[in-house]
């Protein structure tokens, strides 16, 4: 009789070891801890209505070369020199790095500025002005400004029908400032040629 109880024992305890060995693994596994998104700083009220500024110089200018406007153009270039020259750098928000490559970059729009009011072909100018809005494009990703969607437009065929360019708008609309309204082939037909290739905002993260 004890001999079976025993038994009986021994079979019952090693029927529960191999129900914990079988359904050991089958347990749900912990949840993994995730990482909380990283926020972005923002800049300070003072370096964005400055970037501001030059965005809307800028645009200025962009309208100029749509209309063909020559007086226009370096009415508004000289304007954008002076936002680029008035840019709050010192109340940007990034380290030695991102302060230097934004000031490097703004250097080189107020030099591409200088090289397209001493143009006198208007196609060159707008070879400038190509340089100058990626240089810009550079620097609105180098200081993440925030204060309005820039659109980065492109035009397939802005220095003959295989060369193309791209430039900055406000709008996802397009207004080609390469071709503009009084080309001398296509006229204005050819106004609204062209892409978003890409748009930039730097949206605080919550």
């Amino acid at each position: 009789m004890k001999k079976a109880l025993l038994l009986v024992v021994v079979l019952a305890a090693a029927l529960a070891i191999t129900y914990l060995l079988l359904h050991k693994d089958s347990s749900p596994a912990p949840a993994e801890k995730r990482d909380a998104p990283l926020t972005v700083a923002a800049n300070s009220s003072a370096f964005t209505r400055s970037f501001n500024v030059l965005m809307e110089d800028y645009y200025r200018l962009s309208d100029a070369f749509v209309n063909w406007d020559t007086v226009a153009i370096r009415q508004n270039a000289n304007k954008l020199a002076v936002s680029a020259d008035s840019l709050r750098l010192n109340q940007l928000k990034g380290d030695t790095a991102i302060i230097e490559t934004a000031s490097n970059l703004t250097e080189s729009i107020k030099g591409e500025i200088a090289g397209l009011n001493g143009e006198t072909d208007i196609e060159q100018k707008r070879r400038e002005f190509y340089m100058i809005s990626d240089i810009l494009y550079n620097l609105i990703r180098t200081v993440r400004y925030d204060g309005a969607t820039v659109y980065h437009m492109e035009c397939p065929m802005a220095f003959g029908d295989s060369s193309e360019a791209y430039w900055l708008s406000a709008s996802s609309r397009v207004v080609n400032p390469y071709l503009g309204n009084k080309h001398p082939v296509y006229k204005a037909k050819m106004l609204d040629c062209g892409q978003v290739n890409d748009s930039i905002h730097f949206a605080i993260a919550q």
